[in-house]
């Protein structure tokens, strides 16, 4: 390996360790294994990049499988969502494995092992068999039925499959030790009884795997060598390794389950029940409503595949749960946007501004550069006429020394453009600036070479030609809770937190070269933010979703307050 030991992660020592010990490099495989019961968030995105990077680094192929054992919650549209998802962020998997494809074999290594003693069918409801599981510090209860015979188990569990049951009126338990000091291994649940169609295999089945049990069958079929998941699943290793003691065979690999730290992100929630929430309660528009932290969300709002990976290539893998700031991934966003975003004047809370003394009904195109961070974004040209548009906060009648914007007597420069002084400004009835009036410098035009051009004033404003600009509907999306971490109050429930000014929606004016911007396309809105175009849009009405500001407002008015 070209890295030094120092630079690797603890997951890359785990398989670095395996290879020293003779592990052969071509089988190696590595799975990332989503349940469709929602859209794949910002946490899975981790997971997501780990997976599909170790594929990559070790030249080894990576499994999409679907863990679709629950009907009662999966539907195609989230495999769909995901799969879409996976290849945005731009990697490929070799091989598309549903669980449910394993349904037959699953049930008859559960019929070898009630054939073994090891697995058996009981009858007590739900309620009584949590009690009976005992508590951390005291073992749990043996069923009644725990000692059934091989032939009333395997006459049940065919029964149960067959659908001569209602739901919950048996279980398939695996029989290994109710004394045991981690609870999980106290006869865990294999199957239940449940009458729903499945997205895959509708009626077939009446009876549907448990996750456990699932799971490491699963990664041994697919003969998955190195089986990551987060760390809420460190108890559940030694029942994996249970169950994979029950079918391995010599010769074939045996998969390793391994733990990394869950991420959890500031001002957000990543539980898929809770996002489902919000959509279900119409707190959000759909699971890709760009307030959401799920990766259509973003992709919605304007986020990159770029931006995301070199994210969770700064945060890593780590043993620990922490909460990391999503401050971290509006600055990459902010990274790769400034890099590749052209940049185009808009006025998003417009003042009109009448140059007195240019010539009435004249127009001219001044030229303005793209994109000073890419040399090869070239130019484009922009109206200017006698009446434009500027951002009402970038006016004041009488200011300190520190504005540097617009103010009676004051000059400023217009982007691209000339200088203007301000001489005067009207007022509606309630005292309200509508029109500031203006004067300009006729020999100061920008890239012109004239002395007056090279003038210096300490103010740059952007504008838009009022004639020739192109109304759109801006929708300004900020957090959408206004807690740090909103799920982690006992006495609180999450939607408390709300953030009632999470969506501003106004109409802003732009430079007509938007005319013809098209779904996806992203622009910094110069001084103003990144924002993209949203699928909304029409031929007859333009959306432009904030993507994010130029600046981390957001941490700086939290400390004000």
């Amino acid at each position: 390996m070209s890295e030094t030991s120092r630079s690797l992660n603890f997951i890359e020592h785990i398989i670095e360790e395996d290879l020293t010990k003779g592990f052969p490099n071509n089988k190696l495989r590595f799975r990332f294994p989503p349940e469709p019961n929602g859209y794949l968030h910002i946490g899975h995105a981790s997971s997501i990049c780990l997976n599909f990077g170790l594929g990559i680094k070790y030249q080894a192929p990576v499994n999409l499988r679907f863990d679709d054992t629950n009907p009662a919650k999966e539907e195609q549209e989230y495999v769909d969502a995901i799969k879409r998802d996976v290849e945005w962020l731009g990697f490929e998997w070799d091989t598309e494995c549903y669980a449910s494809d394993y349904f037959q074999q699953l049930y008859d290594w559960a019929i070898i092992l009630i054939k073994k003693g090891k697995a058996y069918v009981d009858s007590q409801s739900s309620e009584d068999i949590a009690i009976q599981k005992g508590t951390p510090t005291e073992p749990g209860k043996e069923s009644p039925h725990r000692n059934r015979s091989v032939e009333e188990n395997l006459l049940l569990f065919e029964g149960m499959k067959n659908g001569e049951f209602k739901e919950g009126e048996h279980v398939l338990r695996a029989k290994i030790d109710m004394a045991s000091s981690n609870m999980l291994m106290r006869d865990p649940l294999m199957y239940r009884i449940l009458h729903r169609a499945h997205h895959r295999t509708n009626t077939d089945w009446c009876i549907y795997p448990m996750y456990d049990w699932t799971h490491g069958e699963s990664d041994y079929i697919e003969q998955v060598s190195h089986s990551f998941c987060t760390m809420e699943f460190a108890m559940h290793r030694e029942l994996y390794d249970w169950f994979l003691d029950q079918v391995v065979e010599d010769g074939r690999v045996r998969p390793k389950q391994r733990e990394f730290a869950r991420r959890n992100f500031s001002h957000t929630v990543v539980s898929k029940r809770k996002l489902l929430q919000l959509v279900e309660k119409g707190i959000v528009t759909g699971w890709n409503d760009p307030r959401m932290p799920t990766i259509s969300g973003l992709r919605r709002r304007g986020y990159t595949p770029e931006s995301i990976k070199a994210f969770a290539n700064t945060i890593g893998i780590a043993k620990r749960d922490n909460v990391v700031d999503v401050s971290l991934l509006e600055f990459h966003v902010r990274e790769h946007l400034n890099k590749i975003a052209p940049r185009v004047m808009a006025v998003l809370n417009p003042l009109k501004v009448v140059i007195t003394n240019y010539p009435e009904g004249e127009e001219e195109w001044l030229e303005a550069e793209n994109n000073p961070e890419d040399e090869g974004a070239g130019f484009r040209k922009v109206p200017f006429s006698k009446e434009l548009y500027i951002e009402q906060e970038d006016f004041k009648e009488e200011a300190n020394r520190k504005f540097f914007r617009l103010k009676l007597g004051g000059e400023v420069r217009l982007k691209n453009g000339y200088i203007i002084k301000a001489e005067s400004c009207t007022k509606d009835s309630d005292g309200n600036i509508i029109e500031v009036q203006c004067t300009y410098d006729p020999k100061s035009k920008s890239g012109s070479g004239t002395e007056e051009s090279l003038r210096k004033v300490k103010g740059t404003l952007h504008w838009v030609s009022v004639k020739h600009a192109v109304e759109a509907e801006v929708r300004l999306y900020d957090r959408l809770f206004t807690d740090e971490t909103p799920d982690s109050h006992k006495e609180k429930d999450f939607m408390d937190f709300i953030n009632p000014d999470s969506l501003n929606v106004i109409t802003a004016y732009l430079e007509p070269s938007l005319a013809d911007a098209k779904v996806g396309e992203k622009f910094q809105f110069q001084r103003m933010g990144y924002f993209n175009v949203d699928k909304d849009s029409s031929v007859d009405k333009l959306i432009f979703n904030r993507t994010v500001g130029l600046r981390d407002t957001w941490a700086k008015l939290q400390d004000k307050k």
